[in-house]
């Protein structure tokens, strides 16, 4: 587990092996050698060792993890299958109703996968996390009053959840109200000021807003010795009404004083 969580993923699927190897019903090394091959893209090698433990153990997180492996082996249908059958156990287990709403939602069943997360919510009903994946299902759908109400309940109930306001601004801003997301993102960079994402989604609602100084401000920051977020940069300022283009990377690069290195 150590070796896990500190990314040696190679030595980690090595003693979990080696654990399996001397105790079949290990379900923990099971667990971390699937974890680990998941991480090295190698899904199909973790499909047995996981299959063996979840008939074992019928442990639900087991078993989540199991229909994440096959999902990403590309065998979406199986992993639906094994969800559903997961997220029906009580008492009910919160990851796989979310990652059964995920697998749904990628496949374009969005009424079921909404109707998973109001069932699990039916179940437990003041859990966060249910509804905002409620909200994000909502918001693949383009339903952007339903994702809007659900995020504003979340925050109602939980005022210091970054990811409620982040997700509110982004609605807002989706329905051009840009001083209300800026508020929103000015909250949420309070609770998290490295989150640079947020800061460029800042900038771009300020610059919409016309507040041109603030806007570049804000994206100068946010890609202050990041050569990897410029791209959203560069984008944010040629779309704005009130941005800037140039002709040429290099031009937006120096305007916006991105370090290479």
């Amino acid at each position: 587990m150590f070796a896990f969580q500190i990314g040696r993923f190679d030595e980690a699927e090595q003693l979990a092996s080696g654990v399996l190897n001397s105790d079949r019903r290990n379900i923990l090394a099971a667990q971390v050698l699937g974890r680990a091959l998941l991480m090295q893209q190698r899904p199909a090698e973790a499909i047995v060792p996981l299959q063996s433990a979840a008939r074992r153990s019928s442990d639900p997180e087991v078993e989540t993890l199991l229909a994440v492996v096959l999902a990403a082996d590309g065998q979406n249908d199986e992993a639906i299958g094994q969800l559903r059958e997961t997220a029906a156990r009580r008492p009910p287990f919160k990851p796989a109703f979310l990652e059964l709403a995920n697998q749904l939602g990628k496949a374009g069943l969005y009424q079921e996968a909404i109707a998973t997360l109001e069932d699990g919510i039916g179940l437990m009903p003041d859990d966060g996390d249910m509804r905002m994946g409620l909200g994000y299902m909502h918001l693949r759908r383009n339903d952007r009053g339903a994702a809007r109400e659900i995020f504003s309940q979340v925050r109602a109930a939980e005022p210091g959840r970054h990811e409620a306001l982040v997700a509110l601004g982004k609605v807002l801003a989706l329905d051009g109200d840009y001083a209300g997301a800026a508020d929103l993102y000015r909250h949420a960079l309070g609770l998290q000021p490295d989150d640079v994402v947020t800061r460029i989604n800042l900038g771009k609602c300020l610059l919409e807003m016309g507040e041109r100084e603030a806007g570049e401000a804000a994206l100068r920051t946010a890609t202050r010795g990041s050569a990897q977020l410029s791209g959203q940069a560069m984008i944010a300022l040629a779309a704005a009404p009130h941005g800037r283009f140039f002709l040429r990377p290099s031009g937006a690069a120096k305007f916006l004083r991105v370090d290479k290195k």
